[in-house]
């Protein structure tokens, strides 16, 4: 199991952190703008680990020479299923230097939307502290 799904499903966020660079891109599914950074991102991902519920990873699938990953997984927020794929590039260190979200349906989008923006007073402490 790769690293970084290990970190994931045992619920280690300081474990996921460390796997991030320090010049980490975080795009996400429902913000126009990407997020540059290993403070914001950690900050998002542990965010989202608090919105999600019941998080599995269904999916796996790596491109041959291990900069690339995609993780699929399924997850629930608000009463609203949702389908996602969390898409990684590695570096030359083995450090996630991008990481890009999509999820589907709509709804839960725009639930995660939500969600999220509750969250992002919390978020925006946590990498201020970091």
């Amino acid at each position: 199991m790769h690293p970084f799904r290990k970190a994931v499903e045992s619920g280690d966020m300081d474990g996921v952190a460390a796997l991030l660079a320090d010049d980490v891109v975080f795009t996400s599914p429902v913000a126009f703008k990407p997020y540059p950074g290993k403070a914001i991102t950690a900050a998002i991902l542990r965010g989202v680990s608090r919105v999600f519920e019941d998080f599995t990873y269904i999916r796996e699938i790596a491109n041959p020479d291990g900069g690339d990953h995609a993780f699929v997984f399924t997850a629930t927020v608000a009463g609203k299923k949702l389908q996602g794929c969390d898409f990684l590039h590695f570096d030359e260190d083995g450090r996630i230097d991008e990481f890009t979200v999509m999820v589907r349906p709509l709804s839960a989008a725009q639930a995660l939307s939500e969600a999220m923006g509750a969250q992002f007073e919390q978020i925006a402490r946590e990498a201020a502290e970091q």
